[in-house]
């Protein structure tokens, strides 16, 4: 059965870090690209952005412009796990951050997985 659990979220001050860890299990995570997503509901952004990849057994990522330069994306594959290192938030990154599996774009701004997460909140405020 495959799972992604995230955690690591919380409120954090405008310029500030933080670092999301989505456990995975009932899968190699070595085998395939990985993704980190957001979802900011009742703001007119209910769609899941897009907000890092990372490639299968390397550890190369791509991000959305959005994030790009303050975002990294990582894997341990040896722990089944991926990361989001979160630098210079700001508030508009407020949302809930989701883990994801076997993801693909369905529209701007909105993109759909087979395997994903719960969730954990980021809350981006002074």
């Amino acid at each position: 059965q495959v799972q992604l659990v995230e955690s690591g979220g919380g409120l954090v001050q405008p310029g500030g870090s933080l670092r999301l860890s989505c456990a995975t299990s009932g899968f190699a995570s070595s085998d395939y690209w990985m993704f980190w997503l957001r979802q900011t509901p009742g703001l007119g952004r209910e769609g899941l952005e897009w907000v890092a990849s990372i490639k299968d057994r390397r550890n190369e990522a791509l991000y959305s412009g959005s994030v790009s330069g303050r975002f990294t994306m990582s894997r341990d594959d040896a722990k089944n796990t991926v990361y989001l290192q979160m630098d210079n938030l700001r508030p508009e990154d407020t949302a809930v951050y989701f883990c994801a599996r076997d993801c693909q774009s369905i529209g701007p701004d909105n993109s759909r997985c087979t395997y994903r997460g719960r969730g954990t909140q980021v809350t981006v405020s002074a």
